[in-house]
C-alpha cells in the first residue's frame, strides 16, 4: 500500500479493457470515458498516492450470485453475428436499442463487475479503506434482464460481497437516474438501505423513485460499509441528464460521504459528455485522497478534448432553477417523515463469515498468449475510428441543455 491518509488506504481498480468497447453508432454510452479518466488520474500523479489494482474478470458463476443463470449464459453466448437467430431471447432479456449486442459484450460485463467484486473483497479483508472502480456503477440491470445501458448489476454483486462481513450496507446513488435495479434487488431486506438522488417523472427513465416511496422494512441505519454510485450525468451540460450540478457540487457529495469514515466502495455510473465525466471522476479521486487538483489540466494523451480552456472545472449550466423553496421544503419534510417512521438499526444474526468466492486457479488472460495484445498498448489506446459519430463533439454541447 502506498497511500497514507492516517489509516486511510485507497485502492484504485483499473479496467483498461472496458474503455475500448463500442456500443454502436449514435449510442450515448461511450466507455472510452474510462480511458480519459484514467489518463487524467495519471497526469495529476494521483496514482502515486494509492494502490493500482487490475481486477479479475468475474466468472459466470459469480455473476449468477444475483442474476439468473439463463440470463448470464445468454450474455455469454450472444454475439452481433448471431443475434438474428435469437429474436425471442433478445426480447425476453431486453437487449436491443438501449442495450445493444456488441463485440466483447460479455467480457465487458466481466471486467466492470469483477472490479466491483474485487473492491468489496479488499474492503472486507481490510486491505484498503476506500476502493474505487469508475468502470462500475451500472445500477439499472435487473436479475433477468438488461436495462438502461446496463447488463450486469455490479453494485448488487459488490453489496452482496460486503454483506458477508457487514451487518448493514448503505447504498447512495447520485446519478441523475433512479437506482432502480439496486433498490429492487434489496427491497425486502433490512440489511441494505438504498438512497437515490435523481430526477423523478413518468417521462424520465426509469420512471420510478418517487419521494413518497420507501423500502419496506428498512430501518434507521448504522451501516458497516457504504457504496457510493457517482453517476456524472447529473452534471450541468450532460447529453442525457437535465440537472445543473457543477463538478464542485457533485464532488461535495463524495466529500460528505467520506467524512463518515466507514469502508467505502466508490463507482462510476452514467455520464454522457465524456470530457466532463473524466473531469468529475478525476476531481473525486482527488477528494478521496484529500488532494486538491490544480485547475489547469496537465499534458496527457487526451488534452485536446479538454479545450479550448483546458481547465478541470466547468462553469455552471444555464438551466433555470424551477425548484421553488416551498417545493424543496415539501420534499425535505417528506424525507424526514420517512426517516422518522423507521426504527433503530435492525439487528442481524451474523454467522461465520463465508470465504471469498471461489476463483479457478488458472489465468484466462494467458490461455491464448499468441493472440494477446500487450496490456500497456491497450491502455494507451486513444480512440477507435468509429468511436465518434457525425456531429459528436462534446465541447460543442456544453450549453445545449
Amino acid at each position: 500500500m502506498h497511500v497514507c491518509l492516517e489509516l486511510n488506504y485507497s485502492s484504485f481498480h483499473v479496467a483498461g479493457d472496458a474503455g475500448s468497447v463500442y456500443f454502436g453508432p449514435n449510442h450515448p454510452m461511450k466507455p472510452h470515458r474510462l480511458c480519459m479518466t484514467h489518463h487524467l488520474v495519471l497526469s495529476y500523479d494521483l496514482h502515486k498516492k494509492m494502490e493500482i489494482y487490475r481486477p479479475h474478470k468475474a466468472y459466470p458463476v459469480e455473476l449468477a450470485q444475483f442474476h439468473s443463470t439463463d440470463y448470464v449464459e445468454f450474455l455469454h453466448r450472444i454475439t452481433p453475428d448471431t443475434q438474428h437467430l435469437f429474436s425471442d431471447e433478445l426480447a425476453k432479456y431486453n437487449l436491443g436499442e438501449d442495450c445493444p449486442v456488441f463485440d466483447n459484450l460479455f467480457e465487458f460485463c466481466q471486467i466492470y463487475a469483477g472490479g466491483t467484486i474485487d473492491a468489496a473483497c479488499r474492503l472486507n479483508n481490510h486491505l484498503c479503506d476506500i476502493a474505487i472502480n469508475w468502470a462500475g456503477g451500472l445500477h439499472h440491470a435487473k436479475k433477468c434482464e438488461a436495462s438502461g445501458f446496463c447488463y450486469i448489476n455490479d453494485l448488487v454483486l459488490g453489496i452482496l460481497e460486503l454483506l458477508k462481513c457487514h451487518s448493514r450496507v448503505l447504498y447512495i446513488d447520485i446519478d441523475v437516474h433512479h437506482g432502480d435495479g439496486v433498490e429492487e434487488a434489496f427491497y425486502f431486506t433490512d440489511r441494505v438501505m438504498t438512497v437515490s438522488f435523481h430526477k423523478y417523472g413518468d417521462m424520465f427513465f426509469p420512471g420510478t423513485g418517487d419521494a413518497k416511496e420507501k423500502e419496506k422494512g428498512i430501518e434507521t441505519y448504522q451501516p458497516g460499509a457504504i457504496v457510493l454510485q457517482c453517476g456524472a450525468d447529473s452534471l450541468a451540460g450532460d447529453r442525457l441528464g437535465c440537472f445543473n450540478l457543477s463538478i464542485d457540487g457533485h464532488a461535495e457529495c463524495v466529500r460528505f460521504v467520506k467524512k463518515f469514515n466507514l469502508p467505502l466502495l466508490v463507482t462510476g455510473g452514467g455520464g454522457y459528455t465524456k470530457e466532463n465525466v473524466a473531469r468529475c471522476w478525476a476531481v473525486e479521486t482527488g477528494v478521496l485522497l484529500d488532494t486538491e487538483l490544480p485547475n489547469e489540466i496537465p499534458e496527457n494523451d487526451y488534452i485536446k478534448y479538454f479545450g479550448p480552456d483546458f481547465s478541470l472545472k466547468i462553469p455552471n449550466g444555464h438551466i433555470e432553477n424551477l425548484n421553488s423553496k416551498s417545493y424543496l421544503s415539501t420534499i425535505k419534510m417528506q424525507v424526514l417523515e420517512n426517516l422518522r417512521c423507521i426504527q433503530h438499526a435492525p439487528s442481524v444474526q451474523m454467522q461465520e463469515v463465508p470465504p471469498d468466492f471461489y476463483i479457478p486457479d488458472f489465468n484466462e488472460d494467458l490461455q491464448n498468449p499468441d493472440e494477446r495484445i500487450d496490456q500497456h498498448t491497450q491502455d494507451k489506446h486513444i480512440q477507435r475510428d468509429d468511436e465518434y459519430y457525425e456531429g459528436d463533439n462534446d465541447n460543442d454541447h456544453q450549453t445545449d441543455l
